[in-house]
């Protein structure tokens, strides 16, 4: 099987990624330290996390048909552009004084805009590039994942450094920065392919809905990821409000804690390229997601730093392995027509759980506290993943590709 990183596009996509991503993942720690700094309320931090994932409830299904009409490649230099300044705003505006919560509220929810379009074109690059062979964009996935996770280990870090020495909002300076390089590596370097033309099944806004109710694999996973997503998402606002109330405050710890997952997905990655090919993409992925969610159990109990951290790397080691494979499944078990509007319905199913994992995170952390979060987030978790890993195993596995 032909290596997916002799393609010069899969270069290019990378840096245009790890650019990205690397600003994101300072800003994913930043956002909500800024505003736990400058309120002293969860329930806030929660709110603002929370709105900046609700426009996916709102529009991304119909999103689909942007992608569908403008092309993954084109789509993404639209978010890249358009996020820029929106980001630059944040830090500029409270500089000058005139950065309410609610004008908060309005800048976050208009960058959630561009989530779902953006993720799924993140996806449909991939088999534009390299064909529908499934192993091989999965191998394609994981080595595209594993750029961006090692971000994930860096940015949080940094991140961390820079609120203490330059402060929250000057963070923000650096993820506006990152989507102008973005757009010019993907402009410069990712050719575009001719979106395919639609049909009959592919025409209207819900189309990838109804496709995804059609195919029992989908419609489960569908379900459970958005499920696990709400969870996530609670997981994710705890970690600040762990380190900022029972760790002195250190947005050092904060950082460390981000940087921990950041870590295990970087060896997952790393894992997921060797295997994913090996395997059949759909009982990899299923087994994978329910592995992810038990180390979160030991997040309940009263841990060091390190500890914590040891825990929420195993968890995201299984991260790639669950998103590699599953992500090349939802592609290839999609006709060209459809996969703009199947990709960003599932993106979109899987994500509105977001919000509301966001904004009912914010009270249960006032007043449970985060480690009762934490149990609650794993046994969620648990119980989501089994129905899908048990549907999964009863499909017949992928054929193995054809020698090279």
């Amino acid at each position: 099987m032909p290596s997916p990183l002799r393609q010069r596009s899969i270069g290019a996509l990378i840096t245009a990624q790890v650019v990205s991503a690397l600003g994101t993942q300072m800003t994913f720690l930043a956002l909500p330290w800024f505003v736990l700094e400058t309120t002293g309320s969860a329930t806030r931090m929660g709110v603002v996390l929370a709105v900046e994932i609700l426009p996916v409830a709102v529009l991304g299904i119909p999103s689909g048909a942007i992608v569908a009409r403008l092309g993954a490649r084109n789509t993404m230099l639209l978010g890249d552009l358009a996020r820029a300044p929106l980001m630059v705003s944040v830090p500029l505006l409270h500089q000058a004084g005139l950065l309410t919560f609610p004008l908060l509220l309005v800048i976050v929810a208009l960058v959630g805009v561009f989530i779902a379009p953006y993720f799924s074109s993140q996806v449909l690059v991939l088999p534009e590039i390299l064909g529908d062979d499934e192993r091989l964009v999965s191998q394609a996935n994981a080595i595209v994942e594993g750029a961006r996770r090692a971000t994930a280990l860096l940015g949080p870090a940094l991140a961390g450094v820079l609120i203490a020495t330059i402060g929250a909002t000057n963070v923000l300076y650096v993820d506006a920065a990152t989507f102008l390089i973005s757009f010019a590596v993907l402009g410069l370097f990712v050719p575009q392919h001719e979106p395919a033309q639609p049909d009959e099944t592919s025409r209207g806004v819900l189309a990838g809905i109804r496709f995804l109710f059609r195919d029992r694999v989908l419609r489960v996973l569908g379900v459970t990821a958005m499920v696990a997503n709400g969870l996530g998402m609670m997981l994710a606002a705890g970690l600040p409000v762990l380190a900022f109330e029972e760790f002195d405050g250190s947005s050092r710890v904060a950082g460390a804690f981000f940087a921990a997952l950041g870590a295990g997905a970087v060896a997952g990655s790393i894992v997921a390229v060797r295997v994913v090919g090996r395997h059949d993409p759909l009982r990899l992925g299923a087994t994978a997601f329910v592995a992810l969610t038990l180390p979160v159990f030991v997040l309940g109990l009263e841990l060091p730093v390190v500890g914590v951290m040891a825990a929420l790397a195993v968890s995201s080691f299984f991260g790639p392995l669950v998103n590699a494979p599953l992500i090349a499944v939802i592609t290839t078990r999609t006709p060209p027509r459809l996969r703009p509007k199947v990709t960003t319905a599932v993106i979109t199913v899987a994500m509105l759980a977001g919000p509301v994992g966001y904004a009912i995170a914010g009270p249960l952390l006032e007043s449970l506290g985060p480690r009762t979060v934490f149990l609650i987030v794993a046994a969620g978790q648990l119980l989501a993943t089994i129905p899908f890993a048990a549907v999964a195993f009863r499909q017949p596995p992928a054929a193995a590709p054809e020698p090279a």
